[in-house]
């Protein structure tokens, strides 16, 4: 799964579920891959917890927050159960014994060591833990949603009032009256880019008449910052179209939600078409030529038992093409360029199913095996690949590994021969001074003092060694996850295993041919 921010917190819930917490502020629940629900705070989340509050027998989610909020939700719909405030940040959530009386409280602490126990609601309560001035807010914020549908209807009744007294004019378009065939049309193509701008995936929002859009709302994951994206354009550039440009960071599928405000240009209040579009999984790629010139060398190869018919299905769901482009089905050969650096991407696939995938961007070659591997329901998929730079890259990496392992156990062995010398000096020091040879003490306490100072330099030189061989083992892990994303169920379990034994038993040339072909071989 993938998120929109980094993961702060994971906590266990209920059988197959999970809450969660972001670093933007969002908490929820997954049940195994399925998000059931999220929220998102301006503040953010110290620590989430699950404690069944009410007594119903399901956990609850629990959070602590920056701004000293404690508030406990349902873990299958999110809605509020509890909540407390601390007057600063909490600093823990957890849940023990603490009176020691055998009942278990959920324990929460603030940071500035306010600690409060809660006792799980008692079976008269029913799951009603909220406290009267909380019920207050609640009342407080139904009435003003009833308020603002007050309002809504008032301008509704006058709107078909004056529907019914005359045909539409200026006035009506101040009320925001639009004729009752307008309709709102999106498209998304692929613009790429100027000196100006970068290319980038667009779309394009228009309507059916003269009337003009105000303003467009998208809400999107993981493309814009906070979320979220307002187009407001100045009173001088009002049209009936316009365009936005989206540039997804990421190869995943992306649904747009979009609130766009129509009316005239004299309008004060505007109609909101809201509705859905999906951005394709590979978005940030564009239907250019092949040129055989261009064709990345480093391949993955593999067959599938279906028909070239299919594949194009697949491409005309994931890709963004332009509507005059016809993917012929005998041969099956389509090139595209990279919106985010130009790299190239190459799909052939023959009549007997031989897919063949060129690309030298390890990373999206697994993508598309995985996307392919879902759109056909493949449960097993081995496939050859050759990526002949990366691997070269991470042969590099692997002597790097070897060198400060070499580096590390050398320091390690400096360090004990310099712990024995330290102990003998610092006897013999303390010898001169019970002999009263102040001389030989002063000058055995200065050797001692140049140990001690070469010994933190070696220190310092053993921490950067470390750092150092801990980022080239992370890439090296980084590398197994990749071969193992190019191949599919059982395949990419036995890679991912046979290629850490190989690292294990330091079989460098093994890994690499199982890489390339998949299993280890006999």
């Amino acid at each position: 799964m993938t998120e929109t921010e980094i993961v702060t917190s994971l906590c266990p819930m209920y059988g197959s579920r999970f809450g969660y917490a972001l670093s933007n502020g969002t908490v929820g629940v997954y049940d195994k891959t399925a998000r059931y629900w999220r929220i998102k705070s301006k503040n953010h989340a110290m620590s989430i917890h699950a404690f069944d509050i009410n007594s119903d027998g399901v956990c609850e989610l629990i959070t602590g927050w920056s701004n000293g909020k404690v508030d406990a939700r349902s873990d299958r719909t999110g809605e509020v159960i509890f909540k407390d405030n601390f007057s600063s940040a909490v600093a823990g959530v957890v849940e023990g014994d603490y009176r020691m009386d055998g009942h278990v409280q959920l324990i929460c602490c603030s940071v500035d060591g306010e600690i409060r126990g809660y006792l799980p609601g008692t079976a008269e309560m029913k799951g009603n833990l909220l406290d009267t001035s909380v019920e207050q807010d609640l009342i407080r914020e139904l009435s003003q949603k009833k308020q603002n549908l007050l309002l809504e209807l008032r301008n509704y009744e006058e709107s078909t009032k004056a529907e019914l007294s005359s045909p539409l004019n200026e006035a009506d378009g101040q009320k925001g009256i639009i004729p009752a065939n307008t309709r709102l049309h999106t498209a998304l193509s692929v613009n790429m880019g100027n000196d100006l701008q970068d290319a980038h995936a667009e779309l394009g929002i228009s309507t059916s008449n003269d009337t003009i859009i105000r303003a467009v709302l998208i809400f999107a994951e993981g493309i814009f910052v906070g979320e979220s994206h307002v187009v407001h354009p100045s009173i001088h550039n009002l049209s009936s179209s316009l365009r936005v440009p989206i540039t997804p960071p990421k190869d995943v599928p992306v649904d747009l939600h979009l609130k766009t405000f129509v009316g005239y240009r004299s309008s004060t209040q505007f109609h909101v078409f809201e509705l859905t579009r999906q951005l394709p999984r590979f978005t940030m790629y564009a239907l250019t030529s092949p040129d055989a010139a261009s064709e990345p060398v480093s391949y993955v190869n593999f067959s599938v038992a279906e028909r070239t018919q299919r594949m194009v299905t697949w491409l005309n769901q994931n890709f963004l093409l332009p509507e005059d482009s016809n993917v012929q089905n005998s041969p099956f050969h389509v090139c595209f360029t990279s919106l985010r650096n130009g790299g190239q991407l190459y799909i052939k696939m023959k009549q007997s199913g031989e897919i063949t995938v060129n690309t030298d961007d390890i990373d999206l070659a697994g993508d598309i095996i995985q996307s392919i591997a879902s759109f056909f329901a493949i449960e097993d998929l081995q496939v050859e690949a050759d990526f002949p730079v990366y691997f070269e890259e991470l042969r590099k990496v692997l002597v790097k590994v070897d060198e400060y392992h070499s580096v590390h156990q050398k320091l390690s062995a400096d360090m004990a021969d310099n712990s024995n010398l330290i102990r003998s000096l610092l006897v013999r020091a303390e010898d001169a001074r019970l002999m009263r040879d102040m001389k030989t003490m002063k000058s055995r306490y200065m050797e001692l003092y140049d140990l001690n100072k070469d010994l933190l330099n070696g220190y310092k030189i053993r921490c950067n060694n470390h750092t150092e061989l801990l980022g080239n083992l992370k890439a090296v892990n980084q590398a197994i996850q990749r071969a193992g994303r190019l191949r599919v169920g059982k395949p990419k379990n036995q890679v991912i295993s046979a290629c850490r034994d190989a690292i294990r038993s330091n079989n460098i040339n093994t890994l690499f041919r199982i890489m390339r072909v998949g299993t280890a071989p006999s």
